[in-house]
């Protein structure tokens, strides 16, 4: 089974959200990106285009990307539960759902919505000049965290000359893209049925994508 994610704002105005400080930031851009891991709901695409933020429990079916989300929000000072469910008959699997109390609902869909317009404006934008080495530090912080999401909840795709993530969010995979190149890794894009596939080449490309992706983490123990 997979998640259900929020719906974000894709057209409010960066510009009216409030600024961030960039620990926060990070976390909350990285929650939207594990967050854009997951496929969209089944609707109508003319529908989805037209519905108003909405919150919703989140149900991931990888336990890793589950605490994650869980230890980021609790650092975004956003309450969630988080319950295991096992299903399936002949094949058993483990349903992870983290659910945000009702009264917390709008403070958590407004940090993920700042996080990754704010995020994704870092990291898609040109550099700026007369950036600063804390800057410049800060955004590829930015591009771990958005390989590191993807690879804790993204579909991984591995094989002997390639280490990929299948998602299904274009403006996610632009972002994966972007980012590689900040951690000065080139990384492909393929389109595929329904998802696009991001990659990078096996050797000291994967082995620098995953030092980074695992960088935070280390640092940071998951609760």
């Amino acid at each position: 089974m997979v998640a259900e994610p929020i719906l974000l704002d894709r057209h409010r105005p960066p510009s009216t959200l409030p600024l961030l400080d960039w620990t926060t930031l990070a976390d909350a851009f990285e929650t939207a990106c594990l967050l854009r891991c997951m496929p969209p709901p089944a609707a109508p695409r003319q529908r989805l285009a037209r519905l108003p933020v909405q919150p919703a429990t989140i149900e991931f079916n990888r336990e890793e990307a589950a605490r994650r989300t869980r230890q980021l929000l609790d650092r975004l000072d956003i309450p969630v539960r988080h319950e295991r469910a096992v299903g399936g008959l002949r094949r058993r699997y483990e349903l992870h759902r983290l659910d945000v109390p009702r009264e917390h609902r709008s403070a958590y869909v407004a940090m993920v919505e700042n996080g990754w317009h704010r995020g994704r404006r870092e990291l898609l934008g040109g550099p700026v000049p007369g950036a600063s080495t804390a800057r410049r530090l800060r955004r590829t912080g930015l591009a771990a965290a958005a390989w590191r999401a993807a690879l804790l909840a993204g579909g991984r795709h591995v094989r002997r000359h390639i280490l990929g993530v299948r998602i299904t969010d274009r403006e996610l995979a632009a972002v994966l893209v972007r980012g590689a190149a900040l951690l000065d890794v080139p990384a492909m894009l393929r389109p595929g049925t329904g998802c696009y596939l991001v990659s990078v080449a096996h050797g000291p490309d994967r082995d620098r994508i995953l030092h980074h992706a695992g960088e935070e983490a280390a640092h940071r123990p998951v609760a």
